[in-house]
């Protein structure tokens, strides 16, 4: 038997200023409270056990009543983000102890980058979590063949009941030069990596959805052409429904249509130290053409050309000093914990239904952010 948690919003136009309200028990018997015009249920099935959480704790979809009556039927607060992780070599043990006790705290998802190998590591998720919805942040498409990628995903989807997205990308420049991959054009690339991989549900069995990885307009057209969903990195919080508008309604409205962004996050009081952190973290993307023509068209070109002709002039040393602060406002979350709530919840205003948090701190590493965002999240 299970149980299910569903969100609710009434007919304001932030879907995150409605309510959050328990469901019944069983997918077949959804039930919303009485609170607007539409629902948007979580596809993932939860333990049923006595509700003794506070109602902010219900927002993630982790816990439900042991009857037909909710307990704290009604809240506020949009739901905990999910949040991005990463299994480095000898904390790969203290990672899964980490995943589990995100599932303890209601937290809503958890998704793996390609470092650290993301597939292994859902593999072992499916395995050591029950109920928290997990997947790939990106698994990319040129470092294996599509049929292998397949039988791994169907048995990560089997083994976790559902709770698996396969996320895929195509990475950038660096990364292809440093495997020495030859690659094709991005969107015939995916599209034939979609098909190939989908090929191989007759012997590997039911696949899981794929997200596609999108910063732009074709890419994410592509998405709702072929996958379930997308999910951009490093977005302009400002520019997101602009973005979400190249998708049809039915897309954007669909709550079984992944639409996700990871964000750089960075939580301390001293307000200028936690942006110094998440300008180290983008130093890297600032460098990428893909990234640079996305913030362009986002509004950043001041920025952007600023960065791009520091580059040329190979004056590398310069370049945190050009990521303006309204820049970084829009594309990563930092200062008090409070701070950082309120932008988690302006970012559900959006249009997305995932913020992916990817955490780091002023004080140290991984497992250090994770509990400075736990503490202010709780």
């Amino acid at each position: 038997m299970v149980c299910l948690v569903s969100m609710c919003w009434s007919v304001s136009p932030s879907p995150w200023t409605g309510r959050i309200a328990v469901c019944g028990w069983s997918h077949a018997h959804k039930r919303c409270s009485p609170l607007g015009d539409s629902c948007l249920y979580r596809p993932w099935p939860v333990a049923c056990q006595p509700c003794t959480r506070p109602a902010r704790a219900l927002c993630s979809g982790t816990r439900a009543p042991t009857d037909d009556t909710s307990c704290a039927e009604e809240t506020d607060m949009p739901p905990k983000p999910a949040v991005s992780l990463a299994a480095v070599a000898g904390r790969r043990q203290a990672t899964l102890e980490l995943a589990q006790r995100l599932e303890q705290e209601g937290f809503s998802g958890i998704y793996c980058p390609s470092f650290g190998d993301g597939m292994g590591l859902c593999e072992a998720l499916a395995l050591s979590t029950h109920e928290i919805p997990f997947g790939t942040s990106i698994a990319n498409i040129y470092t294996r063949h599509p049929a292998d990628y397949a039988q791994t995903a169907a048995l990560i989807h089997e083994l976790s009941r559902g709770r698996f997205r396969f996320g895929i990308g195509i990475s950038h420049g660096p990364t292809y030069e440093r495997l020495g991959l030859t690659v094709g054009k991005p969107l015939s690339d995916i599209r034939r990596f979609v098909h190939a991989f989908r090929a191989g549900a007759g012997q590997a069995g039911e696949l899981p959805p794929v997200v596609l990885a999108t910063l732009r307009q074709k890419m994410l057209q592509l998405a709702g052409e072929l996958g379930q969903g997308a999910v951009w990195a490093n977005a302009a919080r400002a520019h997101m429904p602009r973005s979400l508008q190249h998708l049809s309604a039915e897309k954007r409205h669909d709550p079984a249509f992944f639409l996700g962004n990871m964000v750089p996050t960075c939580i301390d009081d001293d307000k200028a130290a936690a942006a110094a952190v998440n300008r180290r973290t983008l130093s890297s993307y600032v460098r990428l053409p893909n990234y640079q023509n996305y913030w362009i068209e986002a509004g950043f070109e001041e920025e952007m050309q600023a960065i791009r002709q520091t580059i040329a002039n190979k004056e590398d040393d310069k370049i945190p000093g050009l990521m303006s602060e309204r820049w970084l406002q829009q594309v990563t979350l930092y200062g008090s914990a409070a701070e950082v709530r309120e932008g988690i919840a302006a970012w559900y205003e959006t249009g997305i239904n995932t913020l992916i948090v990817v955490p780091s701190s002023t004080r140290g590493g991984q497992l250090v952010a994770f509990q400075e965002l736990i503490e202010a999240l709780r």
